[in-house]
């Protein structure tokens, strides 16, 4: 039976509440130092959490971080909001009816992309798999490829009517499927119990028999697909989500876990960029002439650089508007002010601003108390403080995009 604890980002969970005992918040803990204390802050008796949300399961504890980005707000408006932004990210394929989901307070995110992945795996095995060729080695009665001498002599001294060789093999026993295996195996140990464990078990009959490896984040973030495996590319990014999230250096203890967290920050700001390119990319856009860059980065000092979250460019006049993204509750500090100040300067944008989670009725405008002489030109900055609601009607706001533009361009 799964227990399930609910939390919104930078609250607390204690030893004792919910279910949650000793060996999870040593899970967590273990969870925490392998990736240099980014995800909670760890208490005595328990764990504060920060701006990653997600969920984590040990055993069968399954703990949901949800994202919150005003504390004053009804914890169920933003119950499902984490879902539909992985969505519009494209971090997340769900077929299954995204308001039925959302609502479901047993509702599991690591269920959803195991499903996905099944889906995957299943259209694979109905379209086919590839095979691929190896090298192998082994003894054979016919002689096939190229004779190892040594190796020949060794085994073979009293069986003359045999061959040992090291020869190519056409089959289905190579990386690709070596590293969907490992994932089935994992995905397995999580969904016992579960509405995925016959599907799991269908699937996992029907796939071959190959060989186990333990690949590195290197060999998996490496892999180059060609034309003939690009059809395996979302089967394999998910098995390199689950294989890489499973924490192997955790799961020598006693209990099995695995966690897909994610830093808001990071995920407001790829959001913001998806909506703004999807408004301007649209036929019925009145921005026609406008671009929108994420991370373009300028030398400043030395091996320093400059790089503003995103960069709008009016092509026809090369004018300029930075948006610097900022996940928090409205609390603009002069370092921020100072930020997107020198952002502007340097890309010489007459338009700057910071974009918080939040009200629109608290949008200001204001023209920084400066003018500066570039080159001859004379730019007067203005600066925007933008808020933007990011539910609307206990949905995603999707308008972001046309939203953040009016009224600035």
């Amino acid at each position: 039976m799964i227990q399930s604890i609910n939390r919104y980002e930078h609250d607390s969970l204690f030893i004792g509440q919910e279910g949650f005992e000793k060996i999870h918040w040593n899970a967590m803990v273990k969870l925490n130092a392998l990736h240099d204390g980014a995800y909670f802050d760890i208490l005595p008796s328990g764990v504060k959490f920060k701006q990653f949300v997600g969920v984590l399961q040990i055993e069968n504890l399954l703990l949901h971080i949800h994202p919150k980005a005003d504390k004053d707000d009804a914890d169920a408006k933003w119950h499902g909001v984490l879902l539909q932004m992985l969505q519009s990210c494209g971090k997340l394929r769900a077929q299954t009816n995204d308001d039925a989901m959302v609502k479901r307070q047993d509702f599991n995110l690591l269920e959803v992309y195991f499903e996905d992945y099944l889906r995957q795996v299943e259209n694979l095995l109905h379209t086919g798999l590839i095979k691929q060729y190896r090298k192998t080695s082994g003894n054979l009665k016919v002689l096939k490829g190229k004779l190892a001498f040594s190796e020949n002599i060794r085994h073979n001294l009293v069986h003359k009517e045999r061959f040992y060789t090291t020869h190519e093999v056409y089959d289905n026993d190579h990386f690709l499927h070596q590293v969907m295996t490992l994932a089935l195996q994992i995905l397995g140990l999580f969904t016992r119990g579960s509405r995925l464990n016959d599907r799991w078990r269908r699937v996992q009959l029907a796939f071959p028999e190959v060989m186990r490896i333990k690949p590195s984040a290197k060999q998996l973030d490496g892999f180059v697909f060609s034309r003939k495996t690009e059809p395996y590319r979302r089967a394999f990014e998910l098995a390199r989500l689950i294989i890489l999230n499973y924490s192997p250096d955790i799961n020598r203890g006693a209990q099995n876990m695995i966690s897909l967290l994610f830093d808001m920050n990071k995920l407001w700001e790829e959001f913001v960029f998806v909506m703004l390119r999807k408004e301007l990319e649209s036929p019925h856009t009145p921005y026609k002439h406008y671009r929108v860059q994420a991370q373009v980065s300028k030398r400043f000092w030395h091996h320093n650089s400059l790089q503003p979250d995103m960069l709008v460019t009016h092509e026809p006049s090369g004018r300029h508007l930075i948006i610097d993204t900022k996940w928090k509750r409205h609390s603009t500090s002069i370092d921020d002010l100072r930020q997107v100040y020198a952002y502007g300067r340097f890309w010489k944008a007459e338009k700057v601003m910071l974009l918080y989670p939040g009200s629109h009725q608290q949008n200001q405008q204001h023209p920084f108390q400066t003018t500066d002489h570039i080159n001859g030109q004379i730019i007067n900055h203005q600066g925007y403080l933008r808020f933007i609601d990011v539910v609307e009607n206990g949905r995603l706001n999707t308008a972001i995009g046309k939203q953040i533009l009016e009224g600035v361009i």
